[in-house]
């Protein structure tokens, strides 16, 4: 059940696919429209909704096709349809001009958007996502990439709620109970009572490709609004941090009207760890979009 204040919307997007929206109402302008990443969920967003909210800005809360409590057909799971499906859910709730915020892979359905359907997007925000560019080095590692995530997909056994909270609570040792109980939101309960991934295995390796498939530099050129992008950054990965920083500041050069914000020392779900940094963020880049 939605928390007071939140509404549970279903709107129809492509292919008969209906999504659920997880909206706070407001009476300022922009709204914002926020997305989840890979085999994540809008709950993900309670938090930073929740003060963006207080701030009288409406925010929609977007579950994916195949997450959260969104319909789970058997086909659509790449960056092109989800970025169709989210315009037809701006459409449907006449969100042109909005603040589109997207987390990870949430940022390449983000960024598409943005290129393609420039009305319903007035400022966009990359949350530690959107710029990741794999395909050239997927022509010879594609097979064993996909045989390593389909072996860690299936290789793991079901937990019961205090140890997948347990689980959580280890790994994220700063985030709040509230975004734990989002956490757990991406599980569903299978056999004996253990929980799962929602997601299945074969649509979350479908979208996957579909990310190592991305060159995000063609739409770039396209995005006219202005961008921020947030990026985490740990120096404890010294080659990660050195290629995720080529990528940002590549992004950045191409990008018409970017600026970017490091989180220096952060974890990938920025939102769920530092989400008062997050809105103030999204706050000033709604100043600059503008109604």
């Amino acid at each position: 059940m939605p928390e007071a204040g939140t509404q549970d919307l279903s709107i129809p997007a492509t292919d008969g696919v209906r999504l659920r929206v997880r909206h706070r109402p407001g009476t300022r302008r922009p709204a914002f429209l926020l997305l989840h990443g890979l085999a994540s969920n809008a709950r993900q967003w309670d938090e930073v909704a929740d003060l963006l909210a207080a701030e009288h800005f409406p925010t929609y809360a977007v579950d994916l096709r195949g997450h959260g409590d969104s319909d789970t057909p058997d086909a659509g799971y790449d960056t092109a349809t989800a970025a169709s499906d989210v315009a037809a859910v701006a459409s449907a709730l006449g969100l042109n001009g909005a603040v589109v915020a997207g987390h990870s892979w949430g940022g390449s359905v983000a960024l598409q958007l943005a290129a393609e359907r420039p009305a319903l997007v007035g400022g966009l925000a990359l949350v530690d996502g959107g710029w990741v560019d794999v395909a050239p080095m997927m022509v010879e590692r594609r097979e064993r990439w996909r045989a390593v995530v389909a072996q860690q997909r299936a290789g793991r056994e079901g937990a019961g709620a205090l140890e997948a909270r347990a689980g959580l609570r280890a790994a994220h040792p700063q985030w709040s109970d509230a975004a734990i109980e989002a956490s757990m939101a991406d599980l569903r309960e299978g056999p004996g009572g253990l929980l799962f991934p929602r997601l299945p295995d074969s649509h979350f390796l479908s979208i996957l490709e579909s990310v190592w498939d991305e060159r995000p530099h063609r739409w770039y050129p396209l995005v006219t609004v202005p961008v921020m992008l947030l990026p985490a950054i740990n120096h404890e990965s010294v080659a990660g941090g050195k290629q995720t920083r080529e990528w940002v500041e590549g992004a950045a050069r191409a990008l018409p009207d970017a600026t970017v914000r490091w989180y220096v020392g952060a974890e990938h779900y920025l939102h769920s760890e530092h989400p008062k940094r997050i809105s103030n963020d999204l706050l000033d880049l709604a100043r600059e979009a503008g109604p």
